[in-house]
């Protein structure tokens, strides 16, 4: 088999093909041109039991395509909601003020619940001021930078390790048209300077805790730092490493097994 999950198309479906995959445990299902269906299928169901429910044998397996760092399991990228921002798949049409971005490898589909989490604490974070300037640490896809941005933010400067990742989030702003706004560096928070006012983190809590001691040296007076990509079980722990180096939690949000902590700084 090709691992968790797989996909299977079908040419030539009958009309309870859609909800006889979902009783089996699809992931995902899409609709083809005329009787065709694709779906995305676990590996705990073989491709022989899908034909026998189904009372086809004309039936492809395939590799899923895994986005998210392989967390979000889709048969095609799609729009989402998120921070009060809609966020759309490049090739698609979108409305004005929609964030639009490229389907690729970086993390920051908007798909999963950490950067979900991630934008909403970002959006009340602006309602409540509204910093000049932003910095996202491991940017991914450029989401919550640009989405900061897209929210009234001026500037935002986004870093990552991964120079794939810098590539896509440099396509992104550029098709939204926010090239000139975010600045993109190599490297973890010592690549960027000064003392921002917000700062993002949407990255493993086992980071998060190691460079706990960084990430507060670019806070400035009354900074705010929001952290996602934490495990409920994590929750303590990750709290614990910001308190013990002089931050003060003001929030924490929960969505599917993950939090989002805001924090604030006592100085």
């Amino acid at each position: 088999m090709f691992g968790v999950p797989y996909r299977v198309d079908l040419p030539d479906a009958g009309d309870d093909a859609l909800d006889r995959l979902v009783a089996l445990g699809a992931l995902d299902v899409e609709r083809l041109q005329e009787r065709g269906i694709a779906a995305l299928m676990p590996d705990g169901v073989a491709p022989e039991e899908i034909a026998r429910s189904l009372g086809v044998v004309d039936i492809s397996v395939s590799r899923a395509t895994g986005r998210d760092a392989d967390s979000v399991w889709i048969l095609s990228p799609r729009a989402v909601r998120a921070g009060g921002l809609r966020i759309v798949p490049a090739h698609l049409d979108a409305e004005p003020g929609a964030l639009k971005l490229i389907d690729a490898a970086a993390f920051g589909t908007g798909l999963h619940p950490t950067t979900a989490l991630c934008l909403d604490a970002l959006e009340e974070a602006l309602r409540t001021a509204m910093p000049d300037a932003v910095l996202d640490v491991g940017t991914g896809s450029g989401v919550l930078a640009l989405a900061a941005l897209m929210m009234g933010v001026p500037r935002a400067m986004g870093v990552d390790l991964d120079g794939e990742s810098l590539r896509v989030a440099e396509e992104n702003a550029r098709i939204n048209g926010l090239q000139e706004r975010l600045h993109l560096a190599r490297g973890g928070p010592e690549a960027a300077t000064g003392a921002w006012p917000l700062v993002l983190a949407n990255i493993l809590a086992a980071s998060l805790i190691e460079m706990a001691p960084e990430l507060v040296r670019r806070l400035g007076h009354d900074g705010r730092l929001v952290l996602s990509g934490i495990p409920v079980a994590l929750e303590r722990d990750v709290a614990d490493a910001y308190r013990h180096v002089g931050l003060r939690c003001v929030d924490v949000k929960s969505r599917a097994g993950w939090v989002a902590i805001a924090l604030r700084t006592t100085w």
